[in-house]
């Protein structure tokens, strides 16, 4: 079974790969696990995103579970990630699988595993998942547990509405759910809270049209133009299961950070406590935590430090640069939904650009990219260690003033600026951000992180 292993966040590989076979030991792996736990006996809630061979997936999954004494709770279709998280957290199951590749061409298929608190899976515990693969218990002639499928869609849409309690009367959103797991969740909740919704591509294909269920400005185009063109206020869409969002505002696309930063202030205005963000995270969150008396937590990367510092520091938001995020009341997992809704809320209040071009006024117009640098797997840690002794007393000719191991190497320097060098927990890269207040600035630093980087790869 070496060719299972949990990344940043779940197993994912070709479709090929994914076998019931390897399904089976998976299940088996979890069904000890909870046995050791005390849990065993207790509900698992499995769920699948809208990939073909998702539904046959989790079937697999559940019958080694029911077989292990547990009862399954089968979602009825294809569903959001963070819907299952919720289902976990509300039934007080045990844990929950999730059978997605997220934002991964079609042909691929994966594995989440989601533990009792509906948080993302932390290493400990999928570190003991893949010490305990094997080959499954032999499957009894009836199963001990019971398989019944559930509606995870609709608790997942109140809960999203009890929470922000929106009011997006007069609003019209255009909605693309790129043929993901979002429709007619994301839709219906904008719809439910009074939005006018035009919907794209909201039905189920499983090859996604032929693309990769990613909601970057490249699959966006018609979203974009009925925004830009006045057709509607604004868009939105989710990736393959609607664990994050993309925006676009009339001005055009939106910023991830820029967003998380918009609705922590927005938040802010009704209620008060700490963000939560990773390494990779634009520090124009900090300033507006600054601002109003709040601290800043920063995580590695992956949604599932976020969701540990959350619990820790009882936040008020915590999210990533890509574009997931959750809030204090809800379910410590990243849920586009919800990001969805929070956004339009905002945006009703105040258009999100022209509070977004407030925020640059008050707090400086921070910019952010990335890079990539091809780098073998088996290279990266390799690389990672050489590099912290090749870090330079000076960046970009500004001056090393601190560094942050968090999660890779982060120069904090002298001018304000930062550069930030970490594996890819997902291909074998290595990525380098960086964050100025200009463009050239950060391309400017970009390119002397890779001058540090290739010669060590």
């Amino acid at each position: 079974m070496d060719e299972i292993s949990f990344g940043t966040d779940g197993w994912r590989a070709h479709s090929d790969l994914v076998t019931p076979e390897r399904l089976h030991a998976i299940a088996q792996s979890v069904v000890d696990l909870l046995a050791e736990d005390g849990l065993d006996g207790e509900s698992i809630v499995v769920g699948y995103d809208a990939r073909d061979g998702a539904r046959e997936r989790a079937e697999e999954i559940g019958r080694v579970l029911a077989a292990g004494g547990h009862d399954v709770l089968l979602a009825d279709r294809d569903c959001p990630t963070p819907a299952v998280a919720l289902a976990i957290v509300q039934r007080d199951a045990a844990g929950g699988f999730v059978v997605t590749a997220s934002h991964n061409p079609p042909e691929y298929s994966g594995v989440k595993f989601i533990p009792h608190d509906g948080a993302p899976a932390l290493p400990e515990v999928t570190e003991r998942i893949e010490a305990g693969l094997r080959e499954p218990d032999p499957l009894p002639e009836t199963e001990q547990g019971e398989i019944r499928e559930v509606d995870l869609i609709e608790s997942q849409i109140g809960a999203v509405l009890d929470l922000v309690d929106p009011d997006l009367d007069g609003l019209t959103v255009a909605y693309d759910a790129i043929y993901g797991s979002g429709r007619g969740v994301t839709d219906e909740a904008l719809e439910r809270a009074g939005a006018d919704v035009f919907r794209l591509r909201c039905s189920h294909d499983p090859t996604f049209g032929g693309g990769e269920p990613n909601p970057e400005p490249e699959m966006l185009e018609e979203l974009s133009e009925m925004v830009t063109s006045g057709e509607v206020d604004l868009g939105i869409a989710n990736d393959g299961d609607a664990d994050r969002v993309a925006i676009v505002t009339p001005e055009g696309f939106l910023d991830a950070n820029e967003l998380l930063a918009a609705l922590y202030e927005y938040r802010l205005q009704s209620d008060a406590g700490p963000a939560v963000r990773t390494v990779s995270t634009s520090s124009l969150v900090d300033r507006i935590a600054a601002e109003h008396g709040e601290s800043v937590a920063e995580t590695p990367v992956g949604f599932k430090w976020v969701a540990q510092a959350m619990a820790e520091e009882d936040a008020l938001i915590g999210g990533e640069e890509s574009g997931g995020l959750s809030i204090r009341g809800h379910v410590r997992e990243k849920d586009g939904t919800l990001a969805a809704v929070l956004a339009a809320a905002a945006h009703a209040e105040e258009p999100l650009q022209d509070r977004i071009e407030r925020l640059r006024e008050a707090y400086g117009d921070l910019r952010q990219d990335r890079v990539s640098v091809d780098c073998p797997d088996d290279r990266k840690d390799a690389v990672m260690a050489a590099l912290e002794d090749e870090i330079p007393d000076a960046v970009a000719g500004s001056a090393v003033e601190s560094i942050n191991p968090a999660d890779g190497v982060k120069c904090l320097l002298e001018d304000g600026t930062w550069l930030l060098v970490r594996p890819s927990g997902t291909e074998p890269k290595l990525r380098i951000y960086a964050e100025a207040e200009t463009d050239a600035r950060v391309d400017e630093l970009l390119g002397a992180g890779r001058e540090i980087v290739e010669p060590l790869v």
